[in-house]
């Protein structure tokens, strides 16, 4: 047997959520519809718990191991030297399918430094949505308050749980397969019933969430017991018109590439995504942890040490960085998420 990391194939870990949805996520993964409808939420390849909890949210792999435990044991096979001088034996990344069965609430995320102060973690929670699929007759997504407003207002709004207010105050965009938008820390936003999406995030579950009110069983799990006072010192009111917009917004269905670089400029200090779509080439992928996303067809993954692994729709693999140069072949369809570039990452 070989000595080095393999790739390897995650089965679903969908921790139960507050709000509906998961039937995507079943079609995707080719499975029955869970009678439960709060499994929202695909964690893959986490190595990070849900808020306050101590093992919800872990990717247990085949072996019975948390991925968490397996990465700090060995955090250069997986992540790298470059990765683990920078960021430590983290893995710098969360990733989810996340199927929005319901509009979700007004919520933020803290930034690096306000989650050092006051969380003692080394990330906030820049996040990042790849749209892959909508249903319904309006999909859409909620990003940055139109125009700019006082904290002294939002403290208003959230005080009051006046919802209205909250989500009319925000951006208000259609989105169809294809679309991006990167969401860095401290913008407000939501998503709208029937959005579909492989999301990208630092690996925290931090969640700021002002409308709590018919979401959470009481406010303090929308503050995460900081008050809304002190949290909203981490929320953006500037205002985010079309031009400031299209700094985070990206249109990619009808790029042909091969390989798509599928998250807007200055996303990589936080994460990366491509599309990969090998068709009538073979794709070769440098070293990297990486979670893979199957979204249609199928095909194989080969690594230098002579592993193959067949690719089919609706997989998830995590791929250690140990398992070397790896090709991709087929007629298949994979998002590749991968850690923050190690260059422009300094551990706090």
């Amino acid at each position: 047997m070989s000595a080095h990391l393999e790739p390897i194939r995650l089965p679903a870990n969908q921790p139960p959520q507050f709000y509906r949805g998961g039937d995507a996520i079943a079609a995707l993964r080719g499975q029955s519809n869970s009678d439960s409808k709060f499994g929202p939420e695909d964690w893959v390849g986490s190595a990070t718990t849900m808020f306050g909890q101590e093992t919800n949210g872990l990717t247990k792999l085949p072996s019975g191991v948390w991925l968490r435990d397996a990465v700090r044991e060995n955090p250069v096979a997986w992540l790298g030297a470059k990765h683990v001088e920078a960021l430590g034996d983290s893995t710098g990344l969360l990733v989810k399918l996340l199927d929005a069965g319901q509009r979700l609430p007004v919520h933020f995320h803290p930034s690096d430094a306000f989650a050092q102060r006051h969380f003692d973690s080394h990330f906030g929670k820049t996040e990042a949505w790849i749209v892959v699929g909508t249903y319904g007759d309006d999909p859409r997504v909620y990003p940055g308050f139109k125009e700019t407003v006082s904290k002294q207002t939002v403290a208003e709004w959230t005080r009051e749980q006046d919802a209205p207010s909250m989500l009319g105050a925000l951006n208000s965009i259609p989105v169809t397969a294809g679309d991006t938008v990167y969401i860095p820390a401290g913008l407000p936003h939501a998503i709208g019933e029937g959005v579909f999406v492989v999301e990208l995030q630092q690996p925290t579950d931090f969640s700021l969430t002002l409308e709590w009110r018919d979401f959470l069983a009481a406010p303090e799990k929308g503050h995460l017991g900081l008050g809304f006072d002190t949290a909203i010192e981490t929320l953006d009111t500037s205002g985010w018109d079309a031009d400031r917009l299209k700094t985070i917004v990206k249109h990619t269905a009808a790029a042909q590439e091969s390989t798509v670089d599928l998250l807007a400029d200055g996303s990589d200090a936080f994460f990366r995504a491509d599309r990969l779509h090998p068709s009538a080439t073979t794709l070769s992928l440098d070293p990297s942890f990486a979670v893979l996303v199957v979204m249609e067809g199928s095909g194989v993954l080969r690594t230098e040490h002579g592993g193959e692994y067949p690719l089919r729709k609706g997989e998830t693999y995590v791929v250690p960085h140990d398992a070397g140069q790896s090709i991709v072949d087929g007629e298949l369809t994979i998002i590749r998420c991968r850690p923050p570039v190690p260059e422009k990452r300094t551990r706090s």
